[in-house]
């Protein structure tokens, strides 16, 4: 019994660290699962409710797959045309990040996730 609650410790620990370090993950999952749950849902209020077009969702999830696409292929560019910056990127990025204001860092942030998400629509309005 003690053995079982040991296990049990460790296991909860492991599973608080895990939600800790990949939120992300949690995240996809609950928007997976509301996909899943809304169609029956939604059906019980509306019964004329028609379900989510698959083409709509194969669209979304070509155009995450190509903006990881384009990522890859950039990011291999960058270190055939440019390995100094790439040799930089590997080792020294991260301690001069840390040592950047917070304002900087802001920018920085601000300005990549203005990218990501740029590229995300620009790949999402090409393919539809």
């Amino acid at each position: 019994m003690n053995n079982l609650k040991q296990t049990l410790r460790v296991l909860r620990s492991k599973m608080k660290l895990l939600a800790i370090q990949h939120t992300e993950y949690i995240g996809i999952t609950v928007a997976l699962l509301l996909l899943l749950i809304f169609p029956p849902i939604i059906r019980l209020y509306d019964p004329t409710a028609a379900p989510i077009d698959a083409g709509a969702l194969s669209g979304i999830l070509l155009a995450v797959v190509s903006v990881l696409i384009f990522l890859s292929v950039t990011w291999w560019f960058i270190r055939a045309i440019w390995p100094v910056f790439a040799e930089y990127s590997n080792t020294d990025f991260t301690t001069d990040f840390k040592n950047l204001q917070p304002w900087q860092k802001i920018k920085i942030y601000m300005g990549f996730y203005s990218f990501v998400v740029l590229a995300f629509l620009a790949a999402l309005v090409a393919i539809l």
